[in-house]
């Protein structure tokens, strides 16, 4: 979610939703994945200035909130919420929105959602306003495990929205076996039909941790080994591709026998085929948290708050995990949906509510300053020919 790339999901019935959760996939018993969501970028000037007037805009990923919230939101509140959809691609919305934000000016939102990463880079230019925490009561609902984040220390810029996993996805049926590690993707037998994420953190940052690597601390030069192993891989013809989100298609249609995947995403596709499956490597998996973060002069700072109050409250956070299908940030959350008969089953799911053994095999990459964000991503991206 991931880093992330584009979240494009599948329309699902909550039925299809809530059944995927009850029955699980796999070595792990995975969660639910994304649902249609409501994008509300309606087209009619919402680009300068952030909302305005009776308006507040948020900017977030496809398929990540249910329309009900929206809704009764806007009704308690009078405020006429703009929900848009228009996050594609973490380095492709910093490209949009840094011709603004360098110049002092807002980018036409009042809340953007980046993957921490990106987050961390903004509070570190300078381009975030401080979270108006005294106005946010619910802010006291985070989870205690995603205060103070290495990326903001004094935990003064952002609330996470939502987090995720990165692991192995594969096809039982086309591996012939269960797979458990990152090096299980380099199996001579699956050449040609490998896919890796063209999200540098979560491709180089599981191939670092088979290393044995720690990726919260690491260097240009530690990640030498990790790189070439990668680059030998795709020169060899052992990856097919490098993907975004699309790596579901792939995947379903058998392209791919085995890639590196997202925790919510192989459930969805685990309803038409039972034999996917998705599992956290022996050596560890990457963790991620997609953030909401305010950027520089923002039209609506009481709406802010009364938005992100609103969103963590476990009630109201209950319902957004129970159809996004991926880590809530609230406390409470979990035992909101045992209280429903249709959602009970999603309070078990221990990618949806990792367990200490899971979050113990968890890592976070970290959060690197210009020059070495420029060296990855450069490396990288003469690897995947991005």
């Amino acid at each position: 979610m991931t880093g992330r790339s584009s979240r494009r999901a599948r329309p699902l019935g909550r039925r299809d939703f809530l059944r995927g959760a009850a029955f699980g996939v796999g070595a792990i018993a995975v969660g639910p994945t994304l649902l249609a969501a409501c994008g509300d970028d309606d087209g009619d000037g919402d680009s300068a200035g952030g909302g305005g007037g009776n308006r507040l805009v948020h900017s977030n990923w496809p398929a990540y909130m249910d329309e009900e919230t929206v809704g009764l939101f806007r009704e308690e509140s009078g405020i006429d919420l703009r929900y848009n959809e228009d996050f594609n691609d973490n380095t492709e919305y910093f490209a949009k929105i840094q011709p603004d934000l360098s110049a002092g000016r807002n980018p036409g939102a009042d809340i953007i959602t980046p993957t921490y990463w990106l987050a961390g880079r903004l509070i570190q230019l300078g381009w975030v306003e401080e979270i108006p925490f005294d106005d946010i009561p619910n802010a006291d609902n985070l989870v205690a495990d995603l205060r103070n984040p290495s990326w903001d220390p004094d935990g003064r810029y952002s609330l996470p929205w939502q987090s995720g996993m990165t692991g192995i996805a594969y096809n039982l049926s086309a591996t012939g076996r269960e797979l458990g590690s990152f090096d299980d993707l380099f199996d001579p037998a699956f050449r040609g039909k490998i896919g890796m994420l063209t999200e540098m953190r979560d491709t180089l940052g599981l191939a670092l941790l088979a290393d044995g690597q720690d990726v919260a601390n690491i260097t240009f030069d530690d990640a030498a080994g990790a790189f070439d192993r990668i680059e030998q891989a795709k020169a060899d013809g052992q990856i097919r591709q490098f993907t975004g989100n699309d790596y579901m298609d792939d995947l379903a249609a058998g392209n791919f026998v085995a890639c590196v995947g997202w925790s919510g995403d192989i459930a969805q596709l685990a309803l038409d085929n039972p034999d996917l499956r998705f599992v956290i490597p022996e050596a560890g998996g990457m963790r991620w948290s997609d953030t909401m973060v305010v950027p520089t002069d923002p039209s609506n700072i009481d709406y802010v708050a009364q938005w992100m109050n609103y969103v963590y409250d476990p009630v109201n956070a209950a319902r957004i995990v129970a159809f996004v299908g991926y880590n809530s940030p609230v406390e409470g959350v979990q035992d909101e949906l045992r209280k429903n008969p249709d959602t009970a089953a999603l309070a078990d799911s221990v990618l949806m509510f990792p367990d200490e053994a899971t979050l113990d095999n968890l890592h976070i990459f970290a959060t690197l300053d210009e020059d070495a964000e420029e060296q990855f991503e450069e490396r990288f991206s003469a690897i995947t020919g991005a």
